[in-house]
């Protein structure tokens, strides 16, 4: 029996690398080649000419990724304070419709981006928010909370009430509760919702493009041209990194749950 487990796990860990360490694996290669032409094998040759160029002879990659790990970051905090009360309401009391209140907060995911982005445009045109870094942030929140908010509807419902009602009983404050007993047990929901929120908000590129334009720069809007064009090299680091950086950002996250839970006694 456990040989059968053995090699089934086998089977979907070499089914797992094909599928997703394969594609990471050729634009390695390709970021390393100087050509690889159709049909051959391989590269021709190999060249760090792509790793010059956007490391140092290109003055809008660091701005792009900068900027991009800005408002990410941004959309992601502004989304989970927006979400708390709303989440904890819906959590915690029954009330007519509830139902249909729960699905209205929820339905920016369901609306095509380019039917959200015409509405909303004009308004921050309207208040003269478009080619601003806070123009970028609110139409990335009002189009992506809903990750944040399903997220943390689930947490505030694994809390009991009473824990919320004990600290009140005591003389803590709504605030202080909020601050020392809600959001510690509220961690599993924010490292869930989170790095969804931060996904969507980083690799945005139609919403940044139109709302902050070039005044907002961003790595999808900066990887987009070299996507479309013909130079693979480039490209391929380009995509890489774009793959990297929120794969850092979630190890980092990783890190600092864990150094948490640790310290409250829960791991």
């Amino acid at each position: 029996m456990k040989k059968n487990v053995s090699w089934k796990n086998l089977i979907t860990l070499t089914f797992l690398f094909f599928i997703f360490i394969t594609p990471l694996l050729v634009l390695l290669i390709l970021a390393f080649s100087s050509s690889w032409r159709y049909p051959g094998p391989g590269p021709e040759s190999f060249s760090l000419r792509a790793f010059s160029y956007v490391f140092r002879e290109s003055p809008g990659f660091f701005s792009s990724v900068l900027s991009s790990m800005a408002y990410s970051l941004t959309t992601t905090v502004t989304a989970a304070v927006i979400c708390l009360l709303p989440a904890r309401a819906l959590a915690r009391n029954d009330f007519p419709m509830k139902g249909f209140i729960e699905g209205l907060l929820l339905s920016p995911v369901l609306l095509p981006v380019m039917t959200f982005s015409m509405g909303i445009h004009i308004i921050l045109l309207r208040w003269g928010l478009t080619g601003t870094f806070s123009g970028v942030v609110i139409v990335l929140t009002l189009y992506n909370y809903p990750y944040m908010l399903r997220a943390l509807i689930v947490g505030y419902q694994q809390i009991p009430p009473t824990m919320t009602q004990t600290a009140r009983n005591l003389g803590a404050s709504w605030f202080y509760t909020l601050i020392r007993v809600e959001l510690p047990m509220l961690t599993p929901a924010l490292s869930a919702g989170g790095p969804i929120l931060f996904l969507t908000a980083f690799s945005e590129y139609y919403l940044v493009f139109l709302i902050g334009g070039v005044a907002v720069p961003s790595l999808s809007g900066y990887l987009f041209p070299f996507i479309s064009g013909s130079d693979h090299s480039i490209s391929s680091l380009l995509v890489l990194v774009f793959l990297t950086v929120p794969l850092l950002l979630f190890l980092v996250q990783d890190i600092i749950v864990q150094k948490l839970y640790r310290k409250r006694n829960l791991l």
